[in-house]
């Protein structure tokens, strides 16, 4: 196993221990959540790079690079929504873009098509990962503040734009020729 799987694998043992931390629910247990968030978050950027510079790309990594980063990001915002600090609406909308992209992504598979990440559902995701540190670092509501609603809210509007790029995009694939 290569260095940016290994890393990739570091993301997701981390999403247990960041989950812990946000239900004791405690100011030093949340800051130590964020620590862990963003080292996680972190390494969705290195692995990547490391990957493409050194020609370390492999099936597996494509696989499990975009599903640590989806457990990541809706299993901490699904206790900031336990803990009061993110509305519930915010998260289904990003499950359901989430679920209707990977479903997109199945039905290229069995076309024999690939469906990679796009610019602006890298975009998407470095925006909820940033809203969700200001949210742990400032201990603040996601639209309690100006600045944590800007951030929740652009992160909102880029979920919603990748997800209709993606079908976009990609229509051939839902095609029935």
């Amino acid at each position: 196993m290569n260095l940016p799987n290994k890393l990739s694998i570091a993301r997701v043992l981390c999403i247990p221990a960041v989950a812990v931390l946000l239900y004791l629910n405690d100011d030093t247990c949340r800051i130590v959540a964020l620590v862990l968030f963003i080292l996680a978050s972190l390494t969705d950027l290195l692995d990547g790079h490391i990957a493409r510079k050194y020609n370390m790309v492999t099936d597996f990594g494509k696989f499990i690079d975009p599903v640590a980063d989806k457990l990541l990001v809706l299993t901490t915002l699904v206790m900031l929504v336990r803990n009061g600090m993110m509305e519930a609406w915010v998260v289904l909308i990003i499950l359901c873009r989430e679920l209707a992209v990977d479903g997109l992504r199945m039905v290229a598979v069995g076309q024999g098509k690939v469906i990679a990440a796009g610019k602006i559902g890298k975009w998407k995701t470095t925006f909820q990962m940033v809203t969700i540190a200001a949210i742990l670092l400032f201990n603040k509501a996601c639209f309690a503040t100006w600045y944590t609603g800007i951030l929740t809210g652009v992160s909102v509007a880029l979920t919603l734009w990748s997800g209709v790029d993606y079908f976009v995009k990609n229509k051939s694939v839902l095609s029935t020729k």
